[in-house]
């Protein structure tokens, strides 16, 4: 069973994704700030990181930017989920190191087929080959 975290801090929001996550058959593994998001991408190497971007503690920029300078983790997919819809905030999330962007709120029921979509096109695109 793949492993997939995510990083969120809304509890509606993590029940939501982790519902959608074990329907597709994933081990969910979560944290509620980016502090402890860094940790343990580090420590559990999962499949896909989904990523909360406002965040109490680091946001989730930065946690992606620490993930990414990890050494150990560093081409690991990170897909932002978040609330920021305002132009300009994809690039951000790109330029911070994130794989995809996908805006809140979710459809329980599609989101999964969105990532792998995502994540399939990634595997296969000269960036992704690294």
């Amino acid at each position: 069973m793949k492993k997939v975290l995510v990083v969120e801090d809304n509890g509606d929001n993590l029940r939501l994704i982790t519902y959608a996550l074990r329907r597709y058959g994933y081990e969910v593994i979560s944290a509620e700030t980016g502090i402890k998001g860094v940790e343990l991408a580090i420590s559990e190497r999962p499949f896909f990181i989904l990523m909360d971007i406002n965040l109490p503690d680091i946001d989730g920029l930065e946690a992606t930017r620490r993930i990414r300078q990890s050494g150990s983790n560093g081409s690991i997919p990170i897909i932002a989920i978040t609330s920021y819809a305002m132009a300009g905030d994809m690039d951000l999330v790109l330029a911070a190191g994130c794989t995809g962007y996908f805006e809140k709120p979710i459809d329980p029921l599609t989101i999964l087929d969105k990532i792998h979509a995502l994540l399939e096109k990634n595997a296969t695109s000269p960036a992704g080959n690294k």
